[in-house]
């Protein structure tokens, strides 16, 4: 059974915490680097030459690590061949900016998701101190 807009509408309720979300949601789509950052997918996605050479990269570490986990061995050259795909890659501005903007996009997200589960978790709005992970800032990401 598929599921529609309608039927997900009348799934999602207007609690006051969906309304307070939905204003969450805002406020981060209003931050002026969070707009950089749409800037900067947007620029990718108008880019056909950088879609496909990002999307060349992906598939090509993929078959690569699906060949590890297989524990076939990887030839220098198909390493080699690799590592000068992803370094043209990072050397391309708009390939780079994307890249970057998805580092950001989701910072933002596990920053959110951690306020939000230890929330949850606490009972209660978490404080710096609940949120300290050992990697000296909040929502860093590194799980030590």
């Amino acid at each position: 059974m598929a599921i529609t807009n309608q039927n997900m509408q009348t799934m999602i309720e207007e609690t006051p915490a969906i309304r307070k979300t939905k204003e969450l949601c805002q406020t981060i789509l209003d931050q002026p680097d969070m707009r950089a950052v749409r800037q900067r997918v947007s620029t990718f996605m108008a880019d056909e030459q950088s879609r496909a050479q990002y999307e060349a990269v992906v598939t090509r570490g993929q078959a690569l690590h699906e060949k590890q986990q297989k524990s076939q061995a990887l030839s220098g050259d198909e390493v080699a061949d690799f590592e000068r795909q992803r370094d043209a890659l990072l050397k391309n501005p708009v390939a780079r900016g994307f890249l970057d903007a998805q580092k950001a996009m989701h910072e933002v997200q596990e920053s959110v998701q951690l306020y939000v589960g230890k929330t949850l978790e606490l009972g209660r709005v978490p404080g710096p101190e609940d949120l300290d992970d050992g990697c000296g800032h909040e929502g860093c990401g590194c799980h030590h």
